[in-house]
């Protein structure tokens, strides 16, 4: 009887395969997991350095999440989001590039035990979605408005942001630096937008990261053309940009030219001379005593027969400008690029009190420009560093610090810093969940415990009892105290907020969003077509 029964039953049965669905999933959250603990331990003030050799022999020494990922290779597809995600947080907030990927990595730990469990993906990452949005209302409660003027906020949080790196030692120096710099370049009429392209960041090999200086005016990383003896130093500069060659003329197409005799060779040069004379008599006339010439791809840009003239003519020179540095010199100098002699006027010039070369105690020379007439809403930052790599460490530190100021610029909010806002979460997110009916309480319990990763992390790295210290945490934080954070320096927990450790409200919010959207991608993917 049994039997006859399971032959009716069989019919309508279906069996799908799962499996490979599962192994796919598994397979991306474990790729993805094994990017994240890469840089776990670079996390927070006393993070570990990444040394980084590329294939060409150079080597990077940092503790910047965006930076190590992007030197990284990536192979493995769903791994690629996560180096992505970095660099998105990197565009958003520009801070915090560490913290995004920790977070992701956690909240996919947490997936793959629940999708272990038996629940579909799609609630997984619809609760995640949730939570996401409930976390971004929590951190906008427990925010402190922040004004502008209040320049020492200001400095706090930079200063914070510069901690976490390799040169922390500089951050009394480099935080205010960061500070003026953005204030100086935030326009009046549109105050909540600050485009970072206006600070021009300037490395010059030598001295040490003190040396670094904020110079309200142009430097040049070059020195001024020596040739035939000009000038060094200019008074009551005027300043003109050009974009052509004050040099012989070429045909446009390949030609050679077949001299015969003496005569002619005189003819050439006789003509040479009169037309780059010319040209200078011309230049002169407007009354322009400094020329930045831009660099020339099809011929030279100057050649010492010119130089010698402009020297002659007590016209300082500075050749090789790049081509994209020529916008922001014309923004700085309130001037307009001349491409062609015909249109040299002296209303296109700049002008400006003084224009030096300035010697470096080690031998190194900069240009300077320095007391400019209607001068640009721009800054530039002359950094100094012992050794390449210390230089382009100590420049990657100043860019995330003046993103925080320019998080602050765009939105005046500030919350603490070392692991309070994430303890917050998941305690009020844990709260929420019991709320909550079904599974999805059950899935936001679970992402509110991931969370917790962040504060452990901080802890695990300055090499104190993590799971004591998170206990305690979260036991101040159930009485009340929500600014209590890990004091890395004193080994303890503390009000972090009287410790001057505060962050931008943006970089936690767009970390929880950004981290939640790529996992709720990577859980929604169940096969990995390959196409040839």
């Amino acid at each position: 009887m049994a039997s006859a029964a399971v032959a009716k039953a069989k019919p309508t049965e279906t069996f799908v395969d799962n499996k490979r669905k599962d192994d796919i999933r598994m397979a991306n959250i474990t790729a993805a997991e094994a990017v994240a603990n890469a840089v776990r331990t670079s996390l927070g003030p006393k993070g570990m350095d990444k040394m980084i050799s590329t294939a060409s022999g150079e080597v990077i020494i940092t503790n910047d999440g965006a930076t190590i990922l992007n030197k990284m290779e990536v192979l493995q597809p769903a791994a690629k989001f996560l180096v992505e995600l970095s660099k998105s947080q990197d565009v958003v907030a520009g801070d915090g590039t560490t913290t995004v990927v920790v977070i992701a990595g956690a909240l996919l730990k947490s997936s793959l035990t629940l999708l272990s469990a038996g629940i579909h993906p799609t609630v997984v990452s619809d609760s995640l979605h949730k939570a996401s949005i409930k976390a971004v209302e929590i951190l906008s409660a427990v925010a402190v408005p922040v004004e502008l003027s209040d320049r020492d906020s200001l400095v706090k949080s930079a200063s914070t942001s510069l901690n976490s790196k390799v040169v922390s030692q500089y951050s009394t120096l480099l935080a205010p630096l960061a500070v003026d710099a953005v204030l100086s370049v935030v326009d009046p009429e549109k105050p909540d937008l600050v485009d970072l392209k206006d600070i021009k960041i300037v490395k010059k090999l030598g001295g040490t990261v003190d040396d670094t200086e904020l110079v309200n005016g142009l430097v040049f990383d070059k020195k001024v053309s020596h040739a035939a003896g000009g000038p060094t130093r200019v008074e009551n500069a005027k300043i003109g940009v050009i974009q052509f060659q004050i040099s012989p003329p070429k045909t446009d197409i390949e030609q050679s030219i077949v001299v015969s005799d003496y005569s002619q060779m005189d003819r050439i040069l006789k003509e040479e001379r009169n037309y780059i004379l010319g040209m200078i008599k011309k230049i002169k006339a407007t009354g322009c005593n400094v020329l930045l010439i831009q660099k020339s791809i099809l011929r030279d840009a100057v050649t010492d027969l010119s130089l010698h003239y402009l020297a002659k003519a007590k016209i300082l020179v500075i050749k090789d400008i790049e081509r994209d540095e020529i916008e922001f010199i014309t923004k700085t100098l309130n001037c307009l690029p001349i491409s062609n002699i015909e249109h040299f006027r002296a209303e296109k010039m700049g002008f400006a009190d003084i224009v030096e070369e300035v010697p470096l105690g080690d031998g190194g020379k900069i240009v300077k420009i320095m007391g400019i007439k209607d001068m640009g809403r721009t800054t530039s930052v002359l950094v100094r560093g012992s050794n390449h790599l210390v230089l382009d460490e100590a420049e990657r530190s100043l860019h995330d610090a003046l993103c925080v100021i320019r998080c602050l610029v765009n939105k005046k909010f500030l919350i603490a810093g070392g692991g309070a806002p994430e303890i917050e979460l998941s305690r009020q997110l844990g709260a929420w969940a019991k709320v909550l009916q079904g599974m999805e309480g059950y899935c936001i319990k679970a992402f509110a415990e991931a969370l917790e990763v962040i504060p452990y992390t901080l802890a695990e790295n300055a090499g104190l009892n993590p799971i004591a210290i998170v206990t305690e945490l979260r036991n101040r934080h159930a009485q009340g105290e929500i600014n209590a954070g890990i004091n890395v320096r004193k080994g303890q927990i503390t009000n972090i907020l009287e410790e001057n450790v505060v962050q931008p409200l943006l970089v936690s919010t767009s970390a929880i969003s950004l981290a939640s959207e790529c996992v709720r991608m990577i859980l929604k993917i169940d096969d990995i077509v390959t196409v040839r």
